[in-house]
């Protein structure tokens, strides 16, 4: 029975996401024809960014904070203290800035969007919006897109500076490293390609997080029930997704030998 019951979940999961893949083809198609819904998009870009600012910084400050904390020690026993700021910028540019404020925005916004667009379904507002000839993709689904794919490169930047200035405080404060070092270290393992790489993971992030909410909450059934499993499973498999995509853009962007260490002086 309780096979059966799984075989099933997946089952509807995996149709669920043959969906959400399917939608984002719409997406694309109704984007290229230029059916743009100005005021809902900004509506949404001020609900993605400004609102989810305080907890995206807060995060990105205590995780740049216990990361030096970790390598700090390690580094100054090898006598590599100067390089540690370097390293942080590395680590945050490339990997944890962006994946963590997709995965807060994912615990935020996704679910955010599955509820509304799904609580939409369940109540047959979105039946009503078709039979007024109003399109839900461009009404509903493109505004969230566009609004995540523009707003969290802005916070995954606004994530690294905090981020630096958390390890910054952790390095000075308990370690009695120089700032004019830390940061130099910094300015000199990162290059343009770090933060260009940063940018377009969070963008791509910032797509999927948002056409899996709003393709959730479009196959949402079972009244309030149904909300809620929408809702849930649609954060689940945002994050699923964004830890697969992720090595995937490492993989493109970072095959080879490195050089961040030998930029160093």
């Amino acid at each position: 029975m309780n096979q059966t019951t799984s075989e099933s979940s997946l089952g509807k999961w995996s149709q669920r996401l043959l969906s959400a893949i399917f939608l984002g083809g719409q997406v694309l198609v109704h984007l290229l024809k230029g059916k743009i819904h100005r005021r809902n998009t900004l509506q949404q870009m001020a609900a993605v960014g400004p609102d989810s600012l305080f907890i995206a910084l807060v995060t990105a400050i205590f995780v740049g904070a216990v990361f030096t904390i970790q390598v700090a020690r390690e580094f100054i026993n090898f006598g590599a203290g100067n390089v540690i700021g370097g390293v942080l910028s590395i680590a945050l540019t490339r990997e944890l800035a962006p994946v963590l404020t997709a995965v807060v925005l994912a615990g935020r916004v996704g679910s955010a969007f599955a509820a509304e667009i799904g609580t939409m379904r369940v109540s047959e507002q979105i039946d009503a919006m078709l039979m007024l000839r109003t399109d839900p993709i461009d009404y509903l689904v493109i505004p969230r897109v566009l609004a995540c794919c523009l707003m969290l490169p802005i916070l995954t930047l606004l994530s690294l500076i905090t981020g630096m200035f958390g390890g910054l405080i952790i390095a000075t404060n308990i370690y009695n490293l120089s700032d004019t070092v830390f940061l130099d270290s910094a300015r000199n393992f990162l290059g343009i390609w770090d933060i260009f790489s940063a940018m377009i993971k969070a963008c791509c992030f910032g797509i999927l997080i948002a056409v899996i909410g709003c393709s959730w909450g479009l196959t949402t059934t079972g009244g309030a029930k149904g909300v809620g499993q929408s809702t849930t499973t649609a954060v689940v498999t945002a994050l699923l997704v964004i830890f697969v995509s992720n090595f995937f853009l490492s993989w493109l962007m970072f095959q080879g030998t490195g050089s961040a260490f030998t930029q160093s002086p």
